[in-house]
């Protein structure tokens, strides 16, 4: 059976599943029922979009009908080519602990807690981000957007760029939202950071 007819009979299945009542013990099978469809339906997708890429549609277009930016749209299904190699690029999140990392790291700068931060940087970023740096980094974040007010709505982005794990971590201000956004080495250590504009890509 072919990945479309899969999804097809898969949602049909959660469809009428949906629509009778349940007992108890069911929600669950529901649940997992629904993440077979999802993961069916990502499948069908990165594949509709490999055919629009194939047929000539540009990023452009695609990140259009997705509501992302083509950047986002490329990160997202694009294949990369490394130009050191001439090869595909791998993708493959391999810093499982990224998430909380980031978060971590983020929250003893914001804190001022510098001395608990260091020693996650690399040697660049180490004699990079003097207390200055960030003192100076921060005031211009609080001139755009007021006081820091916490953790934004949704969970951390983790993905990988070239040899990096990139993480973006929504921000919460008092007059706008921005993101954290911290890049972890192949050694990993932090090789970036840095608080932008939700929408920077």
């Amino acid at each position: 059976m072919d990945l479309s007819n899969l999804l097809a009979e898969q949602a049909s299945a959660l469809s009428g599943a949906v629509a009778g009542p349940l007992a108890a013990p069911a929600y669950l099978d529901l649940v997992r029922l629904a993440r077979d469809v999802d993961g069916l339906a990502e499948q069908v997708l990165r594949l509709c979009v490999q055919q629009s890429r194939d047929a000539g549609h540009t990023w452009q277009e695609l990140g259009d009908l997705l509501g992302v930016t083509r950047q986002a749209a490329f990160q997202r299904f694009g294949k990369p080519i490394d130009p050191r190699t001439g090869e595909p690029m791998d993708k493959t999140v391999r810093m499982t602990d990224a998430a909380e990392r980031a978060i971590t790291i983020v929250t003893a700068v914001l804190d001022g807690r510098m001395d608990e931060a260091r020693p996650s940087f690399d040697a660049q970023v180490l004699a990079a981000f003097t207390d200055e740096v960030r003192g100076d980094a921060l005031a211009a974040v609080a001139g755009l957007v007021g006081a820091y007010e916490g953790f934004g709505d949704g969970e951390p982005f983790v993905r990988r760029i070239g040899d990096h794990t990139v993480v973006d971590i929504p921000l919460r201000y008092e007059a706008g939202d921005m993101k954290a956004r911290v890049a972890f080495d192949a050694d990993e250590k932090v090789a970036g950071l840095f608080i932008l504009a939700p929408e920077t890509p």
